[in-house]
């Protein structure tokens, strides 16, 4: 049986027991659909001989030996991977367009007797689905934006305010970046397709009806580009602005910034990368601090002299008359619990 997806919503609730993507690794490394895994039918190596066969010696010896090597990865799988599986076993198969090497696989895991399905089009049918999405759906109607110069826990009060059931759309999780020089997180970037993706799944969920909140960006975080569409919302949206004293950003920022701090090679490489913008004194201050282990006056340093001015200068060219500012003396606990609260207010939720 085929499956046909108008909407990237279409697949959560069709109750597929596993989504399983049969291309090769570097093809599933690049992008997938979401909780897809990776049973390949042929791998990187195969396919590659196979499609240089076709091309340069006959299409019949290509198919020959390719489903030679397909029918052998499908004996591994059974006897691997879906060993476990029982009777009623419901998997949805896809390749790149839904031609020769899922529908192979399919034949064989039906021939098993299970119910399994293929994704009509495959990944590139998803694909058209989330470049539609963020390209030709409208962006969210009632988009607000929460800005505030570097510190002021943006990231940490996106989570609280999704943790309590509110909309939001969180880029630098998505990305796996924090958006800056310093913004490197463990694992690094998906690719740009990975992270389309996510982004179009994620705006595909939300109620139109109900307000999200989104950090303010560039058009880029990280690596990443941010779909145009998007950015362009953004920057007419309303802007709900935090605003902390520089000590107190600087005290949260020597906690959320914790993991650069245990690689003083690594820190002492980024700060070095900011020579060709600052005098050299202001340089070698800024290193003496990080070898010191002083990350608070570190934060502040780079928060007073490097980046407060360039967050100011950006909040010039996209501030609206709809702007709000919620001032808070402080950043512990007790402060972000209250600023939670009234942002929550602010978007009338």
């Amino acid at each position: 049986m085929v499956l046909k997806l108008t909407g990237l919503a279409d697949l959560s609730p069709l109750g597929f027991d596993t989504v399983i993507d049969v291309r090769s690794p570097a093809e599933y490394a690049e992008d997938h659909l979401p909780g897809a895994i990776n049973l390949p039918v042929l791998d990187d190596e195969e396919r590659a001989r196979v499609g240089t066969i076709y091309k340069q010696q006959s299409p019949f010896l290509a198919r020959k030996i390719g489903a030679a090597l397909v029918a052998r990865n499908a004996a591994r799988h059974l006897e691997g991977a879906l060993a476990d599986k029982g009777g009623g076993w419901r998997p949805l198969v896809y390749c790149w367009r839904g031609g020769q090497r899922s529908g192979s696989f399919a034949t064989i895991l039906s021939q098993v007797g299970w119910r399994v399905e293929l994704l009509e089009g495959g990944y590139k049918g998803w694909r058209r689905l989330v470049v539609d999405a963020l390209t030709v759906a409208p962006p969210p109607p009632r988009l607000f934006v929460l800005d505030g110069n570097t510190g002021t826990a943006k990231t940490e009060l996106l989570s609280r305010m999704a943790a309590l059931g509110h909309q939001v759309i969180d880029l630098e999780g998505l990305a796996n970046h924090r958006g800056s020089l310093f913004g490197h997180r463990p694992g690094g970037q998906p690719g740009q397709k990975a992270f389309d993706g996510r982004l179009a799944v994620l705006l595909a969920a939300l109620d139109p009806a109900r307000p999200v909140l989104v950090e303010a960006e560039s058009s880029r975080v990280g690596a990443l580009m941010l779909p145009k569409q998007l950015w362009a919302a953004m920057g007419v949206a309303p802007r709900l602005n935090i605003a902390a004293p520089l000590m107190a950003r600087a005290r949260y920022l020597g906690q959320a910034y914790a993991d650069l701090t245990v690689d003083p090679a690594r820190l002492a490489a980024i700060i070095d990368s900011l020579r060709p913008l600052h005098p050299a004194d202001r340089i070698e201050g800024w290193q003496a601090a990080a070898a010191a282990g002083d990350f608070v006056e570190l934060a502040a340093g780079l928060m007073r002299d490097h980046y407060d001015a360039r967050y100011e200068k950006h909040r010039a060219r996209y501030g609206t008359d709809r702007d709000v500012t919620l001032h808070s003396a402080d950043l512990d606990e007790p402060a972000l619990q209250d600023l939670t609260r009234r942002l929550a207010r602010a978007i009338g939720e």
